[in-house]
């Protein structure tokens, strides 16, 4: 059955806490706002056994595309949350991105040259359709509760609260009146106006761009290719630039620069609309009008991410300019650093502590994503004369001069953090090649696992894991050392050992009785596993839950991986670099 998700409502429901004589109740865990954001913050922590409860002044999804470019990294995520198929079932992919200032090509780029990837570099999806498939998820979870036309109107911090008391009351209005909500502690994933955030008197810092750009979404079947188009001084728009993107159901984003002194409410009218799409497109093609938009955009952030037992994520803690698609991204890259250390916070595995690392992490991650946001939106915008000819002579030699190409800004597409400046990360003792250092998100391979096709990634990102590669003679005694004495820690660890293809060619039997009881057994039969972790035999990764690397080695002791386990959840052990 196909659902329209432009016209889904959600049924307003009475809760048992609505009840003046029902006994109070503290949740572990209030996530505020049923957005993107916190549907997969609520989501990650449900799966990880925490029970959450999920509010929102709305009963619908968002109106048109809004967000639409959801990478790689994303993907992955997705996967871990149980959606993943449907999200890319139902998205565009595409790889390929092409420049044109005026009518000719500059360059084009491949953002997925290589082969041997489980998720395309990037799927178009329109944001209601990824509301949709996290909300048909969130359902299936029975310790996640989704209240609708919940809004919350007040909040007070309890800084003192003891263990099991309330940490944060939240009034709720309704349209049965308002209650008390109250939890451990609060996920504001609440948009980027974020009444949370003006509620405990906060503010977003930054930068505000003058200049406008109008979002049309329009109907239409074409031939164009899945691929992004960006034009520098079209003739069909000149002295300003446009951006094209397929979506499904034969819909298309264009993003047309429209500057600062345009009208916002006028230009969205259908008599101004239609001309600049049929100037694009031509006057012979049919299209239908799905839905528009204008907007200015800033790129700004909160001081810090952490109030409290309130935690910030998403637009509701940092907001970036379109381009280059890092604000959704790198919302859901909050929700998985934050849903794992605060399960870990409230199962009594980690101190409070370790939820600063969230914030100092994802800060981090949105000072880079507002660097590269602004550079690309001074880039496409340039204020002044000087900064216009610049960025025409470098778009002019890019049509013939690699070094150039380079320089083109036309949005730097999103790609994960590297957190390499954690105090979670065991710093490199041994000598690597590539990109898998400590802090980085790992990247998938494909493997083989009882002899069917596999992907490496589909057993890493619940609990930590230890990745161990296996040579041809299996493990050895340190690495199932190493193992047990992490093991005895009696927290949840997971074991994947990926027999290295030199074993295999070898024919060895590699000894089934070295392998650890419970582990995940994979074969690298490409070899690509080994190469993107420039693995040997015997080495090691501690993986954290969220799929980032934490530290590594070539050869293991038991004390090794203790030391940096402690060390990823927060509780560094006595004499170690804190």
């Amino acid at each position: 059955m196909t659902i329209d998700y432009q016209t889904l409502r959600f049924e307003y429901r009475r809760n048992a806490q609505q009840d003046s004589r029902a006994a109070a109740v503290v949740h572990p865990v209030v996530v505020v706002g049923a957005g993107p954001v916190g549907l997969a913050t609520a989501i990650d922590l449900a799966q990880r056994g925490v029970s959450v409860v999920l509010v929102d002044d709305d009963d619908c999804l968002s109106t048109g595309s809004r967000a639409i470019c959801f990478s790689k990294r994303t993907l992955d995520i997705f996967d871990r949350l149980g959606c993943g198929d449907a999200m890319v079932e139902k998205g565009v992919r595409w790889h390929v991105g092409k420049v044109f200032l005026q009518e000719e090509l500059v360059y084009s780029f491949d953002l997925l040259p290589e082969s041997g990837h489980r998720r395309p570099a990037f799927i178009n999806l329109q944001q209601y359709y990824v509301e949709g498939f996290l909300i048909e998820r969130a359902r299936q979870l029975p310790n996640l509760e989704l209240r609708w036309k919940n809004k919350v109107v007040g909040a007070e911090r309890h800084d003192e609260a003891r263990e099991g008391e309330a940490a944060v009351t939240l009034t709720i209005d309704t349209p049965d009146g308002a209650y008390a909500l109250q939890a451990r502690y609060v996920v504001a994933a609440d948009g980027s106006r974020s009444p949370m955030r003006h509620l405990l008197g906060l503010e977003s810092k930054g930068r505000t761009f003058k200049d406008r750009f109008l979002i049309a979404d329009i109907r239409m079947e074409a031939d164009f290719p899945a691929e992004r188009w960006f034009w520098f001084d079209p003739p069909f728009h000149p002295n300003q630039s446009v951006l094209l993107h397929r979506q499904p159901d034969n819909v298309w984003r264009i993003d047309f620069q429209l500057g600062w002194d345009a009208d916002p409410v006028l230009e969205k009218a259908p008599e101004r609309v239609i001309p600049r799409v049929r100037a694009l497109l031509g006057s012979d093609v049919k299209f239908e009008i799905e839905w528009v938009s204008v907007y200015t955009f800033s790129c700004l952030r909160m001081d810090s991410f952490r109030h409290g037992n309130v935690l910030f994520a998403g637009d509701a803690a940092h907001g970036v300019s379109p381009f280059g698609a890092r604000g959704a991204n790198s919302g859901f890259q909050d929700a998985e650093n934050l849903a794992w250390k605060l399960a870990a916070v409230l199962a009594g595995r980690a101190p409070d502590r370790l939820l600063e690392t969230y914030a100092r992490e994802r800060e981090f991650a949105a000072d880079e994503n507002i660097l590269n946001s602004t550079r690309s939106t001074d880039f496409i915008t340039p204020k002044s004369p000087i900064s216009r000819v610049f960025r025409d002579a470098v778009l002019t030699l890019a049509r013939h001069h690699a070094f150039a190409r380079r320089l083109v800004n036309s949005g730097r597409l999103s790609v994960p953090a590297v957190l390499c400046e954690s105090t979670l990360n065991t710093p490199d003792r041994d000598r690597f090649e590539g990109g898998m250092t400590p802090g980085a998100a790992c990247v998938d391979a494909p493997v083989t696992n009882a002899g069917k096709q596999d992907w490496l990634l589909a057993h890493v990102g619940g609990p930590f894991t230890v990745l161990v590669f296996a040579g041809r003679h299996g493990l050895r005694e340190c690495e199932r050392a190493a193992i047990d004495r992490v093991r005895s820690l009696a927290v949840p660890v997971e074991v994947v050992i990926v027999e290295l293809r030199e074993g295999l060619q070898a024919g060895s039997e590699s000894g089934t009785d070295a392998w650890v009881a419970g582990a995940h057994v994979l074969s690298d039969a490409e070899g690509l596993a080994a190469a993107r972790y420039d693995a040997t035999a015997g080495t090691i990764y501690l993986i954290r839950p969220d799929q980032h690397v934490c530290a590594r080695w070539r050869r293991a002791d038991p004390d090794d991986l203790v030391d940096a386990y402690e060390r990823a959840i927060g509780l560094p052990r006595t004499g170690s670099a804190a």
